[in-house]
């Protein structure tokens, strides 16, 4: 069940659950697919770990640098990260790996905000960019060797 202060996408992808993984583990990889269509990324730190730190730069299609700070506090290989952002818009993100069967994985995002206020003003774009980030991250797994 999805409470009212959270986003939930999913997306079932045609890759064994460890490629799908390593998309997301390896910052040569997470780069290329991070954040909605036309974006860019500056990966400056990426410590995959409890209490390790991720810090990236998005870069817009068309203007702006968008600073992110976040730190990882659960990460269950080939299944599950978590981290909480230490930057605006401020929430706790899960990710889920769940293996399908040999070659198809479901992925799901869960945005967990403090207040159903926080959440509503995120959500009304955040759904449609999260399925971009999901269509670029289907064109990256091909990329992905494992």
């Amino acid at each position: 069940m999805i409470a009212e202060n959270e986003i939930y996408s999913s997306r079932i992808l045609e890759a064994p659950v460890r490629r799908v993984y390593q998309a997301f583990a390896q910052p040569q990889h997470l780069r290329n697919w991070w954040g909605p269509e036309g974006f860019t990324n500056t990966i400056h730190e990426f410590d995959l770990r409890p209490e390790g730190k991720w810090v990236l730069t998005m870069h817009g299609p068309e203007k702006g640098n968008y600073e992110n700070e976040s730190v990882f506090t659960d990460v269950q290989p080939e299944k599950l990260v978590v981290w909480k952002r230490l930057s605006q818009p401020l929430f706790n993100m899960e990710v889920h790996f769940k293996k399908i069967d040999e070659e198809n994985t479901e992925i799901a995002f869960r945005m967990i905000f403090k207040s159903v206020s926080e959440c509503e003003k995120i959500k009304s774009f955040a759904v449609t960019k999260n399925e971009e980030n999901f269509d670029r991250l289907e064109k990256e797994l091909s990329f992905v060797i494992i």
